[in-house]
């Protein structure tokens, strides 16, 4: 043991993924899948997808790295080549087919990894927002972010934010952390075309876990097709809740400025305490875009910040407020009194922000980087 973080093994860990993976049931799930393509392949298919995995892990950066397994030789084997790892890969982005038959066969190792955690003595870990437990409620936050190519491949194009690449988007389970689907995009795609992605995203809860789903969409630019999926999601057996960002216009404006000082309540720290200088209201019976969109609005005013200060709106920089507006479904939430109230929607909705870490873990696990040139093989 050293205590000068020298001298150490940075490798050590790379056994445990492994094998976590192995017993957990995903390597022979996705091998299972996957040996349906070739009769008699030299490698199994879902070693080598993990043994990638774990190569990310350990700072691969390419399919060519996957040789960092070399140094754990004597516990995994040699490691596939990198023409292996591209050929297990590009089958699966060019088959829409394999790629529900993966989807599955992860749904299926994680309802079996769930009971795993159900039966610890901590039990499944439901969030808590401003003090209060969120008992029986998965939430699902869905999130865009933006990946630089710096080569030219496939699908890479000029971004919103006027950079080159690709614009995947993702949905995370806030309560376990994981990454539940990701959908690669081109540059140019949209923040909040999140629709197509909903079904991809629920589908990989266990179905025990369906009952009673939030789901938590950032960014202002919510539109009526988002909206409407989010409440077509809801069933006779399943409860669906959102809060959606959503783009302040002049009607939007001209509503916040009608309301009443009165009705302005201080907002809450994610703790439960009251912010210092922030304030929340109801706006949708004052907003005629409410009825229309039959969708429940929530507005937040804060000082602005210096950095904010530059993108203000002209009726901001009036009002002295940075405002933004929460569209929402949520009346009440079952099993989470006081659920209903305008300042635990707003810290509700603001709590999606931890979103931004599964983000940054993503790309350090490999997002960052996508593989290939192709396509087809980033997809995969």
């Amino acid at each position: 043991m050293r205590g000068d973080a020298r001298g150490l093994v940075g490798h050590a860990g790379a056994v445990l993924l492994r094998k976590c993976a192995d017993q957990a049931g995903l390597t022979g799930a996705l091998g299972a899948v996957l040996a349906r393509l070739e009769r008699s392949p030299v490698w199994d298919r879902g070693v080598v997808l993990v043994n990638l995995a774990v190569a990310i892990v350990l700072g691969a950066t390419s399919m060519r790295q996957i040789t960092l397994l070399a140094h754990q030789a004597l516990l995994f084997g040699d490691p596939p080549s990198d023409s292996t790892v591209r050929r297990a890969l590009e089958p699966i982005g060019a088959d829409p087919v394999l790629l529900v038959r993966i989807a599955k066969a992860r749904a299926k190792v994680r309802a079996h990894v769930w009971k795993l955690i159900e039966a610890t003595e901590t039990g499944f870990p439901w969030l808590t927002v401003a003090g209060k437990v969120l008992t029986g409620w998965v939430v699902i936050d869905i999130d865009a972010t933006i990946v630089l190519a710096h080569s030219n491949k496939e699908g890479a194009s000029a971004t919103f934010k006027k950079t080159w690449g690709f614009h995947p988007l993702a949905a995370w389970c806030a309560n376990t952390q994981e990454s539940l689907a990701m959908l690669l995009r081109r540059g140019p795609a949209g923040s909040n075309t999140a629709a197509d992605h909903l079904e991809a995203a629920i589908a990989q809860i266990p179905t025990r876990r369906r009952a009673k789903l939030l789901i938590r969409v950032d960014g202002a630019g919510a539109t009526h097709d988002l909206l409407e999926r989010l409440e077509g999601l809801n069933t006779t057996r399943r409860t669906v809740r959102y809060t959606v960002g959503w783009k302040i216009t002049d009607v939007d404006g001209a509503a916040i400025a009608a309301l009443p000082e009165a009705v302005w309540e201080p907002g809450l720290n994610q703790d439960g305490s009251l912010h210092a200088h922030a304030a929340v209201a109801e706006l949708t019976g004052v907003n005629r875009r409410a009825g229309a969109w039959k969708t429940r609005l929530v507005v937040r005013r804060v000082k602005p910040s210096g950095r904010q200060k530059a993108t203000l709106t002209g009726f901001e920089k009036r009002a002295g407020w940075k405002y933004s507006i929460i569209a929402t479904n949520i009346g009440r939430m079952r099993a989470v009194p006081g659920s209903h109230q305008v300042q635990f929607i707003d810290v509700l909705h603001r709590s999606h922000a931890s979103v931004e870490d599964r983000v940054r873990t993503n790309k350090a696990m490999g997002l960052r980087n996508l593989p290939s040139k192709v396509w087809t093989v980033n997809l995969g």
